[in-house]
């Protein structure tokens, strides 16, 4: 393979695949909690981050992923006080966050709105030897907690009264899924984009639930679906010259729309096997009668 010759392609992939494993890692709590635009959100906050970055001259990943954790964890905080709603807290971070990235960005020593295009949208080519070294380390983080914390961080994602009686550090793991989010987001920036993550956090997990039924099925399963379309919208960017975050997230909805159109005779005929099963234990049961 061709592609393999070229260091930036080297680099792109390995972004590629930690960003096709960590995405659907915290994706899938925010889904089972109904949280799927967070992801949306924080990137808006991030591209505030970004700007820093530039302004300030260091690494936009970094930068970013600051500002992310931060306005994830006031986020929290508001919806967690009930001072306001999640959805205005959102809309804020929505907002706000763009505003904020594009005005610094026009204060930044000959900047402007173009250089927040590959942060948007994503950019193998933007894929610095540094930015994989950042976002190795901010994957290790996210799987550290989404797996090595998923008994914790599921009881609390299905029920936080039943969490809470339980013993559990209710608030402290919900600010853990807000922050782990935030980081998920910045590891995502230069292949998906912040625009375009929330779609990896979310169509993945959503393809595997028309397969699965338990959470760790799902898990896996959304995982395994996330790396395998990461790696290929990488690398048919680099013969077709479009941004990867759009041929990525593309790929996803169609892999979505296959699994579901696989899923409905299967759950068909689940359903007539337990219809089928039912019969059987009744008729027994009054045969016994």
């Amino acid at each position: 393979m061709d592609l393999l010759a070229y260091p930036f392609m080297q680099r792109a992939l390995i972004a590629a695949a930690l960003v096709g494993i960590t995405a659907p890692a915290i994706g899938t709590y925010l889904v089972q909690r109904r949280q799927a635009v967070m992801g949306d959100g924080l990137g808006h906050v991030a591209m505030t981050g970004v700007a820093l970055g530039f302004l300030l001259q260091s690494s936009p990943v970094w930068m970013a992923t600051l500002v992310a954790v931060v306005g994830a964890v006031g986020m929290e905080l508001i919806r967690a006080r009930g001072r306001t709603s999640g959805d205005v807290a959102l809309a804020m971070l929505f907002y706000g966050g763009l505003a904020g990235g594009v005005m610094i960005i026009n204060l930044a020593p000959g900047g402007s709105t173009a250089k927040l295009l590959g942060p948007m949208f994503g950019s193998i080519a933007a894929v610095a030897p540094e930015d994989v070294t950042a976002m190795a380390i901010l994957s290790a983080l996210v799987l550290a907690v989404t797996i090595g914390l998923r008994r914790q961080l599921f009881a609390v994602c299905q029920d936080e009264e039943f969490a809470r009686v339980a013993g559990l550090p209710v608030r402290f793991l919900n600010l853990l899924i807000a922050i782990t989010a935030a980081v998920t987001v910045t590891v995502a920036m230069r292949i998906v984009g912040l625009l375009l993550v929330s779609a990896m956090m979310v169509i993945p997990v959503a393809a595997a639930q028309r397969l699965t039924r338990g959470f760790a099925a799902t898990l896996g399963l959304a995982m395994a679906i996330s790396l395998t379309i990461s790696l290929t919208g990488t690398a048919a960017t680099y013969y077709i010259d479009v941004p990867s975050g759009a041929m990525i997230v593309l790929l996803a909805i169609a892999v979505f729309l296959v699994l579901s159109l696989v899923a409905t005779p299967l759950a068909r005929r689940r359903a007539r096997a337990a219809r089928a099963t039912e019969q059987v234990c009744t008729q027994d049961d009054v045969k016994v009668q």
